[in-house]
């Protein structure tokens, strides 16, 4: 399968940071542009998601309600079942980055990219992924403030204000002004995307640049990253297991199981590497490794199930997941 292009320039950026890192007036300056990008990443996250949409979702509760439940209790038990790894197959660094990997929220384009692909539920898709973005900006933080302590960098009732004043603030400002501004970020949709893109990297930059003059990088060995591979590689086949096997269980249909497999098993890149670098600080380089990796991994894998499913006897083509399936499958891969 081929790498998403995304991740390649964000190992380029890591790469930059470890050759040229900030420092001095130079980091100061990248963390203030930092902490801006990351406020102005949610304001359009807050200005794109149509409340329409997801007031319509609401209906299918049951299907939010679980995918939620395999995001935020699920995933997150599995998570500190991990912590029996350490330091066997992890180092305790790269465990906090683990379990933080297990607390963010579930992706949206991928999602439903990956659902129209497979001919799922893809409205339900849509949904679900913006209901489990819009609970993740106040129930990863405090997951992570009670789950990771001190350990994840210094968590504390200030860490959850910050993540409150620089998260949640823009993105209910753009959700109130969407009234106004949600024409112009319809038209300008590729350019904005750019701008996203581009403060992901800023963010990353400034977290691996912060890291490479803490010189965090000496902890991790390849033999450590080598046994966190197999251990996301296990935690992913697990969770494609349980969400598959265990919405059967609970009587959804086919296209529902579809839709609650995609967007309960994966985790979203875009919401948690700035959520890691207010949280963790000098610690976040190695905090996001273990959610690039999976990321990546996601992708590879997922795509792969879907095109399974698309051939999947009962699968019956419908107009409502065709229109979707062309505009998933144009954002280029993005997740979030």
């Amino acid at each position: 399968m081929p790498i998403d292009p995304y991740i390649l320039l964000l190992l380029g950026t890591v790469g930059l940071a470890a050759l040229l890192p900030a420092r001095g007036t130079g980091a100061d300056v990248a963390s203030g542009a930092s902490t801006g990008a990351i406020a102005f990443l949610f304001f359009l996250y807050g200005a794109r998601l149509s409340t329409r949409e997801a007031m319509d979702g609401v209906r299918h509760w049951r299907l939010h309600v679980t995918v939620l439940a395999c995001t935020f209790v699920v995933f997150p038990l599995l998570g500190l079942a991990s912590r029996g790894l350490v330091p066997v197959f992890l180092t305790d660094p790269l465990y906090q980055g683990l379990l933080f990997l297990t607390l963010v929220p579930s992706t949206i384009q991928s999602s439903i990219a990956f659902t129209s692909i497979a001919r799922g539920n893809v409205p339900a898709a849509i949904c679900a992924g913006s209901f489990s973005s819009l609970v993740g900006i106040v129930v990863t933080p405090l997951l992570a403030a009670a789950l990771l302590g001190g350990g994840g960098g210094g968590f504390s009732a200030d860490s959850v204000v910050e993540i409150v004043l620089q998260l949640l603030v823009p993105f209910v400002a753009g959700q109130l002004l969407r009234r106004w501004i949600g024409g112009f970020v319809a038209r300008h949709k590729k350019v904005l995307g750019l701008v996203d893109r581009g403060s992901i990297l800023l963010v990353v930059y400034t977290a691996f640049s912060e890291g490479m003059v803490q010189g965090i990088w000496h902890q991790v060995s390849p033999v450590r990253l080598a046994g966190l591979l197999v251990v996301e590689a296990v935690l992913l086949a697990v969770m494609l297991l349980l969400t598959w096997y265990g919405a059967k269980g609970l009587g959804f249909g086919r296209e529902d199981r579809i839709a609650i497999q995609f967007a309960g098993s994966k985790k979203s890149l875009a919401a948690g590497l700035p959520m890691a670098s207010v949280l963790f600080g000098a610690q976040a380089s190695l905090a996001v490794l273990p959610l690039m990796l999976f990321h990546q991994m996601q992708l590879m894998v997922c795509a792969v199930i879907a095109k399974r499913r698309s051939r999947d006897p009962e699968a019956v083509p419908s107009q409502e997941s065709a229109a979707p399936a062309r505009t998933a499958v144009g954002t280029g891969g993005r997740s979030r």
